[in-house]
């Protein structure tokens, strides 16, 4: 299967976009997902709402608003041109936004199952230890989720690498800056290019299954709890 280097170039754009969308909701997602099983805040349900609002919304949608928001005309892209910086509609920055905004339930919701499961008693004993919050975020809380972690870290890379709606509507279809593969994929089906279509379809279905694949195994062999003797 020969790819031409405009197909490379937009795979490796689309492994960029998942991997810098997987290790920023990571970084949010964490904290986020543990103030949501943990809070007994009236915020948080509302907060939980609008994470999980992505699961339900077309993400057309999602990325028509980003599109008013990020644009020149829109309240960030405007304050961004006044200060003399590009705006964030059409160009990579902008369809990362918006991909970790589409992505977001994906890597919270794992992240926050895992932490509303630990057994608080065990974080009391923790800390009768004085052992500080970081630290039992660290030592206890991390090691005790890395299930959830790992699924939130497979499914938000899987479904950002699919995502097209809201990269459609933010990012449309620039060569180097916004075609990912699944653009290319509808731009060459509009051109009646079945041939690269298909071979670009292969690609990521064989990818999507090489990943749940690995992710399934990993989970049954490494993660599986420890039976007693």
């Amino acid at each position: 299967m020969q790819l031409s280097p405009g197909e490379w170039q937009a795979i490796w754009l689309t492994a960029q976009l998942a991997g810098l969308t997987t290790l920023i909701l990571l970084l949010v997602g964490a904290p986020l997902g543990w103030w949501l099983a943990r809070s007994t805040s009236r915020w948080a349900n509302p907060v939980a709402a609008l994470v999980a609002l992505p699961l339900v919304l077309p993400p057309t949608v999602i990325g028509f608003y980003l599109l008013l928001l990020l644009g020149p005309q829109g309240a960030v892209g405007a304050t961004l041109q006044a200060l003399g910086l590009p705006h964030l509609a059409f160009n990579f920055w902008g369809i990362l936004i918006g991909s970790v905004i589409y992505s977001m339930p994906f890597a919270v919701q794992p992240l926050r199952e895992a932490f509303a499961a630990i057994d608080a008693r065990l974080l009391d004993a923790a800390a009768t230890l004085r052992a500080g919050p970081v630290d039992r975020f660290i030592h206890v809380v991390l090691p005790l989720s890395r299930g959830g972690i790992l699924t939130a870290v497979v499914i938000t890379f899987a479904h950002t690498v699919g995502e097209f709606g809201v990269i459609a509507m933010l990012g449309g279809n620039l060569a180097g800056e916004t075609r990912v593969v699944s653009i290319a994929i509808y731009d060459y089906t509009q051109g009646l290019n079945y041939d690269a279509a298909h071979r670009l379809s292969a690609i990521l279905v064989g990818f999507s299954f090489l990943t749940l694949l690995t992710f399934y195994a990993i989970n049954q062999r490494v993660l599986a709890p420890i039976k007693p003797n």
